[in-house]
């Protein structure tokens, strides 16, 4: 993944404006240390008015690590782009372009310059892939901004007291000149100074129950081209493997088909053709026997990663830094994932595949047991979807981007979200005593007995939670270290500190406290989401099981459970 930074009609000089910038766009040089790049656009409004545009790059080279730098500019030098993100159908939309251009580069990105050329902000909706991106036009002064419709990569946006409009990576880049910011939102584009949908797909409606019912052949091939088409790589990658279904499923994926090139169609051997797993854990967790024991199935160069309760608690505040959130979810499971990252990039790789996602649309985790019918089960699973760029996909891209290494998300796909989550709920919902167990349906697909994709203990293990994986003594740790830090006088008075979003553990309190230590401002704090007591579930759920009313713990064991595996029957 890569940074970016954008300032949109400002009435500064360019030589007071571009120092200001470049210093502004460092912050953000963890997401991309291979390259920076700026390009500033000066115009004059109608009625008279100088303005400039200034764009901002800070690299992660993934494809075309040669020529691929941005800002990405047209033919005539008029148009000027920066994303962050992989557009996995860019051939296509190449050869389906009406007119002539010459591309300066192989980035997967360059296409959306030609695109705009030909169809205005028209085009966003066909790109196939993960992004955020800011465009403008210099002969015209105008400017767009979009993000991919889940919101996999972050985007925030911010207007300056000059009346500049700014875009950025991350809001840090922002919380020193705008006066107001906030996540930009999924799904959406900036155009002609209107904020607009452009992504609507049919499961977003909730009320309309899907009834279609693909058959275990479609959904293995769907989820197959979403690994498939996310190998599209010039550097080095692995995958993140916890030994849980989700990330198993995608390690065997990626496993098949390392052999060759994805670029060229797999015509070509691969540059780097032994697949790379990385697990972390505590000593004795959960996750790494399971991890281990699908490693040594799948025959990869397998990295077991150990970390102590202790470098996990030094870490809290640079990890709250870079996730900027206070959620108690989130941080539980984002340190280990950060402290992961680090050691990835340490080894030379890049690029990691994730399982995130799985659990949303499939209805995955284990309060899901409690849903009442098909109905109830289908819209919660729309709302996690939904609600992904705030928690998991935040986690997981602003974890790995810290140290330089972007993770990609196969269960997010265009294509198979509208397979997967246009299903008949019916097919996936959990009734234990007979033998359907959350994501049956994803199981039953996989179980391959001729060729088989996992050993029968992973592929039927029950929902683990990451945060409790890793190993169940980094949650009590992490509530033993909060008892410690924050007395009880503090929390009975949290109101008067935290008015707003009030934490409801001094777990929450403590996290709450570190955040504000970075990030002050009353827009960081309203923009960073959270949920005001359990992050994995609504009121809806809660009308479930009435033991998550006196919850405050998100941890699923918190409420029992996590009792013996399933088997299937």
């Amino acid at each position: 993944m890569c940074g970016i930074l954008a300032v949109m009609e400002s009435p500064e000089s360019i030589d007071a404006l571009r120092p200001r910038v470049v210093a502004l766009a460092k912050r953000l040089r963890h997401r991309g240390p291979d390259w920076s790049g700026v390009h500033v656009q000066q115009y004059q409004s109608p009625d008279g008015r100088s303005s400039i545009h200034i764009l901002a790059h800070e690299r992660l080279a993934i494809v075309d690590p040669e020529g691929g730098a941005q800002p990405l500019l047209n033919e005539t030098g008029k148009l000027a782009l920066a994303v962050n993100g992989e557009i996995y159908n860019h051939v296509a939309l190449r050869k389906g372009l009406k007119n002539e251009h010459h591309f300066k580069t192989k980035s997967d990105c360059e296409v959306i310059l030609h695109l705009y050329e030909e169809r205005g902000a028209d085009f966003i909706d066909d790109l196939d892939g993960v992004f955020s991106f800011v465009l403008c036009d210099e002969e015209t002064g105008q400017f767009i901004a979009a993000r991919d419709p889940i919101g996999v990569v972050p985007l925030y946006w911010g207007w300056g007291p000059d009346g500049s409009t700014w875009f950025a990576s991350e809001m840090k880049a922002l919380q020193d000149v705008c006066q107001r910011f906030e996540p930009f939102p999924p799904g959406h584009v900036y155009v002609n100074k209107e904020l607009k949908r452009y992504a609507d797909p049919t499961w977003r409606d909730s009320s309309r129950i899907p009834v279609d019912q693909p058959s275990d052949v479609d959904l293995m091939a769907a989820f197959e081209q979403a690994v498939v088409k996310r190998m599209m790589s010039d550097v080095p990658y692995g995958v993140l493997l916890s030994g849980g279904l989700d990330s198993s499923l995608v390690s065997s994926i990626v496993s098949r088909h390392t052999a060759n090139r994805m670029e060229d169609d797999f015509q070509s051997p691969a540059w780097w053709p032994r697949l790379h797993s990385f697990c972390i854990g505590l000593e004795g967790a959960p996750d790494l026997a399971k991890a281990r024991k699908v490693a040594d199935f799948l025959g990869t160069a397998h990295h077991e990663l150990l970390f102590t309760v202790q470098e996990g608690l030094d870490a809290l505040s640079e990890v709250i830094y870079h996730i900027e959130t206070y959620d108690v979810t989130t941080i539980r499971a984002s340190t280990p994932m950060f402290l992961m990252a680090r050691k990835i990039k340490a080894m030379g790789v890049k690029m990691v595949f994730t399982g995130e996602g799985a659990d949303e649309v499939f209805g995955g985790y284990l309060y899901f047991h409690k849903a009442p019918d098909a109905k109830e089960f289908h819209e919660e699973t729309v709302r996690k979807v939904e609600a992904l760029h705030n928690y998991d996909c935040l986690r997981a891209n602003k974890s790995m981007a810290a140290w330089g290494v972007e993770a990609r998300v196969p269960f997010l796909d265009k294509a198979f979200l509208e397979l997967a989550m246009n299903m008949d709920p019916k097919q996936k919902m959990i009734n234990a005593s007979q033998g359907q167990i959350e994501k049956q349906i994803l199981r039953q697909a996989f179980d391959n007995k001729e060729a088989p994709y996992l050993p029968d203990e992973i592929l039927w293990r029950q929902k683990e939670q990451f945060s409790d994986g890793v190993g169940y003594g980094w949650i009590d740790a992490l509530k033993a270290f909060a008892e410690e830090k924050v007395s009880d006088s503090m929390f009975e008075a949290r109101a008067h500190r935290f008015p707003h979003k009030t934490p409801q553990t001094k777990e929450g309190y403590l996290y709450r406290t570190i955040f504000e230590e970075h990030f002050p401002q009353q827009a960081a704090i309203e923009g960073a989401h959270t949920e005001p007591s359990i992050a994995c579930s609504s009121e809806v759920a809660l009308r479930w099981d009435e033991a998550w009313e006196t919850q405050a713990d998100p941890s699923g064991r918190a409420i029992g459970a996590h009792q013996s595996a399933y088997r299937k029957s």
